[in-house]
C-alpha cells in the first residue's frame, strides 16, 4: 500500500447522543394504567348502581385519554440529538420524533458555547455560536446535565482547537 491510497479517518474527540428523559418505563406505565383503570371501573360501578349510569362512560373516556396522552409522550421520546467533535469539524444532528433530520457541520475553531443561566435554577439553554449564528443544543437535558454537557463539550472544542496530535509510525 502506498500513502496515496490510505484514507485517514479523523479521530473522534467527543461524541454524545442526547435523548429525552422518561421517568416511567413500560412496566411502570402498565402498572399505572392498570391502577387507573381499576379505580375508574370501581368508581364507575358505584355510580352505575346509584343510578348515574352515564358516569361509567366518562370514567372510561378518562382512562382512554390518559392512555392516549402517555402514548403521545412515549412517541415524542424517539427524538434525539447527536453531537460529534473531531479536530476538523463539529457535527450536530437533530432527529425529531417524526424522523425529520436536520444536520449542521461547523468548524470547531470558530465555535463557542453560549449559555442562558438563571440565578436560582442554573443553565436554562445552551447554544453553539459560530459566525454570528446560534444553534440551540441539549434542550432535552436538565440544568445540571446541561452544565456537565457544556463542560465536556467545551473541553472537546478546546482539544479540537489545539489540532490533531499524531504520533510517528515506527
Amino acid at each position: 500500500m502506498t500513502p496515496d491510497n490510505i484514507s485517514e479517518v479523523e479521530p473522534t474527540i467527543f461524541s454524545a447522543v442526547i435523548t429525552p428523559h422518561r421517568s416511567l418505563d413500560r412496566v411502570g406505565f402498565m402498572v399505572l394504567m392498570g391502577l387507573v383503570a381499576f379505580v375508574s371501573f370501581v368508581a364507575g360501578i358505584v355510580f352505575f348502581i346509584a343510578g348515574a349510569w352515564p358516569v361509567l362512560g366518562f370514567f372510561g373516556i378518562d382512562v382512554a385519554l390518559l392512555y392516549w396522552a402517555f402514548r403521545l409522550n412515549y412517541a415524542s421520546a424517539a427524538a434525539y440529538e447527536e453531537v460529534v467533535v473531531t479536530s476538523a469539524e463539529l457535527k450536530v444532528r437533530k432527529v425529531s420524533h417524526k424522523g425529520r433530520v436536520r444536520e449542521w457541520t461547523l468548524n470547531p475553531l470558530w465555535v463557542r458555547i453560549d449559555k442562558v443561566t438563571h440565578e436560582e435554577f442554573g443553565i436554562e439553554r445552551l447554544f453553539l455560536v459560530s459566525r454570528g449564528e446560534k444553534l440551540a443544543i441539549a434542550s432535552f437535558l436538565g440544568p445540571q446535565e446541561k452544565a456537565s454537557f457544556a463542560q465536556a463539550l467545551s473541553k472537546a472544542l478546546n482539544e479540537a482547537k489545539r489540532g490533531p496530535t499524531r504520533t510517528a509510525a515506527s
